[in-house]
């Protein structure tokens, strides 16, 4: 279905955004709490280090930020919109929802941070 070289590939799947070959995290199930952030330290195939830069990460925060936003906007508009929830039920399954949520967009938001940093290139063996 995803199609190897989208960006969004590597966003959704959390591969290496180089070579789309291997998942960036150790653990690929987000609900491991304790591993939702562990990363391996660089690309088994291309040798991309993920953390580009001393706290590389940080700036993911301002990514996950505007994902949270998103996850609150489509969530309300099911709740109250589509499913005609009153609005005091709807905040509520917003913030259930956003707080179920919160690994992935920690996941993603890490995803989108590195994607928009790193472009994918079929010839990286040739580069390396």
């Amino acid at each position: 279905m995803l199609k190897k070289g989208w960006k969004i590939n590597s966003i959704l799947t959390g591969s290496c955004p180089r070579c789309q070959e291997e998942n960036m995290y150790v653990e690929k199930n987000p609900y491991k709490l304790s591993k939702v952030y562990t990363m391996h330290e660089s690309c088994s195939h291309c040798h991309l280090r993920y953390e580009i830069e001393p706290s590389f990460f940080y700036g993911a925060m301002y990514v996950a930020y505007g994902v949270s936003i998103a996850f609150g906007v489509a969530i309300f508009v099911i709740t109250k919109l589509i499913l005609g929830l009153s609005a005091k039920t709807s905040f509520i399954a917003l913030g259930i929802g956003i707080l179920v949520l919160m690994p992935i967009t920690a996941r993603i938001a890490r995803n989108i941070y590195i994607n928009m940093f790193v472009n994918y290139d079929k010839d990286w063996r040739k580069n390396a």
